[in-house]
């Protein structure tokens, strides 16, 4: 599917028409992440790069990539330890 949008030429100065495309469909794909409305993978897919490179522009944003909740957490360290002590 292709979606047309009309950028005004003073945006385009010192970039390409494909690298500015890039960088919308990236800078979307970072937004829907971050709002949840998109997995990680979807939003490489949506972009159109690998994961290491989302994962670095993640980084650059800084948009959490793991999003445990503190109480989680702790009950997974918890049960870890349970565990690790019981097969001693």
């Amino acid at each position: 599917m292709n979606v047309v949008v009309q950028i005004p030429d003073q945006y385009l100065i010192d970039v390409s028409v494909n690298e500015l495309a890039r960088r919308l469909k990236l800078s979307a794909a970072l937004l829907m992440f971050r709002a949840g409305q998109f997995s990680a993978g979807a939003a490489c897919e949506f972009a159109g790069v690998d994961r290491y490179d989302f994962l670095e522009a993640c980084r650059q944003h800084r948009i959490d990539v793991v999003d445990y909740d503190p109480d989680e957490i702790e009950t997974d360290f918890a049960a870890l330890i349970k565990r690790n002590s019981a097969s001693c």
